[in-house]
């Protein structure tokens, strides 16, 4: 079949409420996390509760959204920036690019003559491989911009880099620290941004991770997705996830560490998903699809590592967690994995783990993002 015929336009999906997901969901009382709680040494705390903060808008007033509109470009910052429909079309999109892929076929090249800049605040391996290579094996050029190569609000401003950039390449990814730099860069880009992770959200994991669940049970809507551990970026994502496509999702975590409550309040007020936000981890994963667990201390958190492990203790994703889920539960873990940490070795190597396959969406979903992003 040829390659235009493989990616005809997918037709609109007409965006839908399903009634029997709407939920008084479980009420909880939030506090913010007090400095007395925790180790005198503690940054990323900080860091968190400022993005707690200012992070409650969910999108840039791009100065260059007009340009980028009228050039059929757009941005991929957060997932709840599009609708039902596309982001459906967007994943029904990767599943046909992984399809060609997995074929062999290697004459369907969009991004051909097109170069990607890929800054990294922050590295990591599925985030640069999975993009590098998928850009790659597409027609395209990535350029990796480590830590030390721009030092962005450091050594340049970000609204310089962002002008810079777009004069040289043809879309920007950026995984980055503060998620006020991910706005600042398409505020100020005249092409489109992709969101690769920020302290906030993580939009491409959880597109991959959306493939992955549609894969293996056959849909998102109406899955019960239970996440266990730290409220972070991915519970925020998921959150966001929840307030355009109906499904139930539940954030079991200690007190103290809950997603950021005008998150949980968005996700909650678009009135699409059961929303359940609890402190029990083991009632919570009754019923579920799918177990999703992420380390207790991310990268930027390390100092608190040892305090989390005591506050985090019966939050441990094991078999006897996976045994109350049930036996048709799948496990997902977004990487890396502290074995033996918030996940145990037997778990993320039992049949039912879908860890890697998971890994692998990454550059599948990535590729329908960047198709999108940039009208192709």
């Amino acid at each position: 079949m040829a390659a235009n015929a493989i990616f005809a336009q997918v037709p609109s999906i007409a965006s839908t409420k399903d009634a029997s997901f709407l939920s008084s969901a479980t009420s909880i009382t939030f506090r913010p996390l007090r400095f007395s709680d925790i180790t005198p040494a503690t940054p990323s705390i900080s860091r968190r509760i400022s993005c707690q903060a200012n992070c409650s808008a969910f999108s840039s007033t791009s100065t260059s959204l007009n340009e980028k509109a009228s050039k059929g470009l757009t941005d991929f910052l957060h997932i709840n920036d599009f609708d039902k429909a596309t982001i459906l079309k967007i994943l029904d999109r990767a599943k046909e690019v992984k399809a060609l892929l997995k074929s062999g076929e290697k004459s369907y090249l969009p991004f051909k003559g097109k170069t990607m800049a890929m800054i990294f605040a922050k590295p990591s391996m599925r985030t640069r491989v999975s993009f590098e290579t998928g850009f790659h094996l597409l027609g395209g050029h990535a350029i990796y911009l480590g830590p030390d190569d721009i030092q962005m609000g450091k050594r340049e401003e970000t609204r310089d880099v962002a002008r810079v950039l777009s004069r040289y390449n043809d879309i920007i990814m950026a995984r980055v620290f503060a998620h006020q730099d991910i706005l600042d860069l398409a505020k100020y880009a005249t092409v489109p941004v992709i969101n690769g992770l920020t302290d906030y959200n993580h939009p491409c994991q959880i597109m991959a991770d959306a493939l992955t669940i549609i894969e293996h049970i056959g849909q998102i809507e109406g899955s019960k997705v239970v996440y266990v551990g730290d409220g972070n970026n991915i519970v925020h994502s998921w959150l966001l996830l929840a307030a355009i496509i109906p499904f139930h999702f539940v954030c079991a975590c200690p007190k103290g560490f809950e997603p950021d409550e005008q998150t949980v309040k968005k996700a909650r007020e678009a009135g699409i998903s059961k929303i359940e936000i609890t402190n029990d981890p083991k009632a919570a994963v009754i019923g579920a699809d799918v177990v999703y667990t992420d380390v207790w201390a991310s990268m930027g958190q390390k100092e608190e590592a040892d305090y989390r492990r005591k506050v985090f203790q019966g939050f441990q994703v094991d078999e006897e967690l996976m045994k109350l889920a049930g036996p048709k539960a799948y496990l997902m873990h977004c990487l890396p994995a502290e074995r033996g940490t918030e996940v145990t070795d037997g778990v993320i190597e039992a049949p039912n783990s879908i860890v890697f396959p998971q890994a692998e969406n990454r550059m599948h979903a990535q590729n329908a993002i960047m198709l999108h992003a940039l009208g192709l």
